[in-house]
């Protein structure tokens, strides 16, 4: 009885032999039927061929003995952020050389007088016109006189022509602060000495309105 069943053994390897080579060349390590199929026990374990190895270890038999290779992460392409740039520096501020306006005190106010006719003050407003379109920082208003008459006078009347012309400006709006006044009296004449002689007259009075002014200089940034 014991031979029967061997001899039938055999003859079922001898059957599955060519089927059993050929899948060998596919998993090495244990042994596959006909199909391909791996074959297994009555408890579901499969059967290593004599020259198995842990390397030849498969999921479905050996799981215990198959690396898992987890699969590295993806790396992430470094964003690199655009880079920051420094706003531009603001151009520093242009001082602005002064720029001087002169009006003749003849046409600003009548002879030895310190009230402003009123062609002076039109006069005066073709300038405020032209200050209220510009940045300014500064307007320093200066006086000037001719010499007839004595120095404490002609310096007391160079200062109230300036303030005179002043508070008009204040009265157009131009800021107060901003407004500096000086008198010059008769100091800065611009006739040269012996231009203008003789006695106090019509003549000489003639001579000398170049010297009797008013100078308006303005000054600022840009």
């Amino acid at each position: 009885m014991t031979n029967s069943k061997t001899l039938i053994i055999a003859s079922i390897v001898t059957a599955l032999l060519p089927g059993i080579a050929i899948a060998q060349d596919k998993i090495q390590g244990y042994l596959l039927d006909s199909r391909g199929a791996v074959v297994k026990n009555n408890y579901g374990q499969c059967w290593r061929t004599g020259y198995w190895t842990p390397a030849m270890a498969i999921a479905e038999c050996d799981s215990d003995l198959v690396k898992k290779v987890e699969a590295p992460a993806p790396k992430l392409a470094a964003v690199t952020p655009p880079p920051v740039l420094a706003p531009a520096p603001a151009p520093a501020p242009q001082k602005l050389a002064p720029q001087k306006v002169s009006f003749s005190a003849d046409a600003l106010f009548a002879f030895d007088k310190s009230t402003l006719k009123p062609e002076g003050m039109l006069e005066l407003d073709g300038l405020v016109k032209d200050l209220n379109g510009v940045s300014y920082d500064a307007i320093h208003v200066t006086g000037h006189t001719d010499r007839i008459g004595s120095t404490k006078y002609n310096q007391k009347l160079s200062e109230q022509r300036a303030n005179a012309v002043r508070d008009y400006l204040v009265s157009k709006d131009i800021a107060a602060n901003r407004i500096t006044v000086e008198g010059k009296g008769e100091l800065q004449p611009t006739t040269k000495p012996g231009d203008c002689t003789g006695p106090k007259s019509k003549k000489l009075i003639t001579c000398l309105q170049p010297d009797r002014r008013v100078d308006i200089e303005v000054s600022g940034t840009k």
